[in-house]
């Protein structure tokens, strides 16, 4: 039986014996949000637990204002969505000028978009003359707000800091460790500094930590307090679809947005499954979420809940900007085995960049694990991966196992997440 799965910009075929009874574990479908303009300016008017952002600009003199949009690793509109806000920002306050609304694209430790990334994520034609700028977490300077009740030292970008009206784009989406993201996280992190994001993503060590959690996640609650601490004013989130269609469009307070628009990204990505699998085959799901290792690892971690305990995963991930974080890289060649990552990290405590090392180590300790993507297959053995071809390591596996195993197919690993049923 053959099986199309996404890769890069394309797709790769992968076939698995017809003896062999797999099963497709897909999200669900949900009705297309086919007019974004139109749908933006209702969510505006009509925002979740806030007042309309209209009568915000109102009441002030000569606001100045800052928008955060995702860097290229997300794939939420902004081409769509931006104009839309601008056009709103400028009707309800006639007079305000351009360069009184800024724009920062924030890429969280990313480095910075250079001029050609820029014009991919936003080009200067859609701005209507709105400065645009990209965060630098490591040389911008930062506002300081106090620390959060679990510990973390709240700082990001002056441009965010210290404007009066902040407003985060995003995009809400199913995440390993903070539950979703969405919400005030496209300034708490996207925007913030080095110190900020390294704190609270130590608390991903946390049993809470989970995907789908975001009741009693530590490290989402850090980041909805950080958020009302920096004072952000509204959010516009979308959640998409497999195909990257706008399935639902909010617009207002952060954590309300967040958490109505997290119930419809449950009910697409969440599944429920009444057995674990012996081999999982999975794709990221294509372009962006597959352009690097650094974010390959997501769908990695997502595919391993459907998996036993020593079972098998292969990940289909193109990777074709590389490795995607230099810190993870110099740190993971230093050791000759997960086990080695694992040891050294708990022991040194928490860093960024080498927290992947460390994320990729708890799953290849637990799960047999092999990669195919456009990487070196040297460098990816650094990485204490094996890389090959699909159909060998497929057949491979089948071949070894005693009896016929139970294999899932994972077409959008890096979304999709998994829990048990009674």
């Amino acid at each position: 039986m053959k099986y199309d799965l996404k890769y890069h910009d394309g797709i790769k075929t992968i076939e698995v014996p017809e003896h062999i009874d797999a099963v497709v574990l897909k999200p669900e479908t949900l009705p297309v949000v086919n007019d974004i303009p139109e749908a933006l300016n209702r969510a505006l008017k009509n925002p979740v637990h806030s007042p309309p952002l209209a009568d915000r600009l109102r009441s002030l003199d000569a606001p100045r204002i800052a928008i955060a949009i995702p860097d290229e690793t997300r794939p939420a509109p902004v081409k769509q969505i931006l104009p839309v806000l601008l056009d709103h920002i400028f009707d309800a306050k006639p007079g305000i000028c351009p360069e009184q609304i800024s724009i920062l694209i924030g890429g969280g430790l990313h480095d910075p978009a250079d001029t050609d990334t820029q014009e991919r994520i936003i080009p200067k034609s859609l701005l209507n003359g709105c400065p645009l700028f990209s965060h630098d977490a490591k040389n911008d300077r930062m506002t300081r707000f106090g620390t959060t009740t679990r510990g973390t030292p709240v700082a990001v970008n002056e441009i965010i800091g210290t404007a009066d009206i902040k407003i985060a784009i995003g995009q809400i989406d199913p995440h390993q460790f903070v539950g979703f993201t969405g919400g005030s996280k496209g300034i708490t992190v996207g925007c913030a500094s080095p110190e900020t994001i390294k704190h609270n993503h130590s608390l991903m060590f946390d049993d809470n930590a989970q995907v789908g959690n975001m009741a009693t996640n530590p490290v989402r609650q850090d980041l909805n307090e950080a958020g009302q601490m920096i004072g952000i004013d509204f959010a516009v989130n979308v959640v998409l679809n497999t195909e990257k269609q706008v399935v639902e469009l909010l617009a207002g307070e952060p954590v309300a947005v967040l958490e109505k628009g997290a119930k419809t990204c449950a009910a697409l990505y969440g599944i429920k499954i009444n057995t674990r699998y012996d081999i999982v085959v999975a794709s990221c799901g294509g372009s962006p979420k597959d352009l690097c290792l650094y974010q390959a690892q997501k769908g990695l971690n997502q595919a391993s809940h459907a998996v036993k305990k020593g079972g098998k995963i292969l990940l289909l991930a193109a990777c074709h900007q590389g490795i995607g974080d230099e810190i993870y890289f110099d740190y993971v060649v230093q050791f000759a085995s997960p086990e080695e990552v694992i040891r050294d990290f708990k022991s040194q405590g928490f860093k960024m960049g080498a927290h992947k090392a460390y994320l990729f180590g708890r799953t290849l300790l637990n799960y047999d694990v092999a990669v195919f993507s456009d990487l070196d297959p040297k460098i990816m053995g650094q990485c204490h991966l094996r890389a090959g071809d699909p159909s060998n390591i497929i057949q491979e596996w089948i071949d070894s196992f005693e009896g016929i195993p139970k294999l899932a197919i994972i077409p959008y690993a890096n979304t999709t997440y998994f829990y048990e049923t009674a």
